[in-house]
């Protein structure tokens, strides 16, 4: 039962991740989360940008809570395997899409710039500086930041073109070894 416009985030996150944002219609986005237009447009009085909007603000907050924030702020020989098996539970081992990286792709960039960049922004900034805390100079720590994000994107997108979920996870023990080579 949806009591409030929380509730209804989950179902709206894989609508967008499933079909896109252009291919989530208010028909399908209904049926999916069982609330009518009236209701969808109570929670979402923007319409589907709102939705997308709130969904991508939810996915970084998530984000903010299991990864960035202990990248920042925990010890990063924890913090670095941690954010790897989070990563791994988050994206269902490489069955998930990363929406945001979906919008990135899309023709939606440009509508959520903002948050998209603001999300690998995040990512990349709290693993350089969890990896520049391990003792790497920072211009080290940036390029393996930068390397170890779109190893993890690249590994997404590998592990859904092959349908081979084993795939993601190898990917995601060769960027935790190399993230956590002195």
């Amino acid at each position: 039962m949806v009591a409030e416009r929380a509730d209804v985030l989950p179902a709206l996150a894989e609508v967008f991740r499933e079909h896109g944002y252009e291919g989530a219609s208010l028909a399908l986005i209904g049926a999916r989360t069982g609330l009518g237009k009236g209701s969808l447009y109570h929670f979402f009085p923007g319409g589907k940008e709102e939705m997308a909007a709130a969904v991508l603000a939810e996915i970084d907050a998530w984000f903010e809570q299991h990864i960035f924030g202990p990248l920042r702020e925990e010890d990063p020989r924890r913090a670095v395997p941690e954010m790897i098996r989070a990563v791994d539970g988050y994206f269902r081992s490489g069955r998930r899409v990363c929406l945001v990286g979906a919008f990135a792709l899309g023709d939606v960039r440009d509508r959520f710039g903002a948050a998209i960049r603001g999300y690998f922004a995040a990512w990349t900034d709290a693993l350089a500086q969890a990896l520049a805390r391990s003792g790497r100079p920072e211009d080290a720590a940036r390029d393996r930041a930068e390397e170890a994000v779109a190893a993890i994107q690249g590994a997404l997108v590998l592990a859904r073109a092959l349908d081979e979920p084993a795939a993601f996870r190898r990917s995601l023990a060769r960027i935790e070894a190399r993230l956590m080579a002195a």
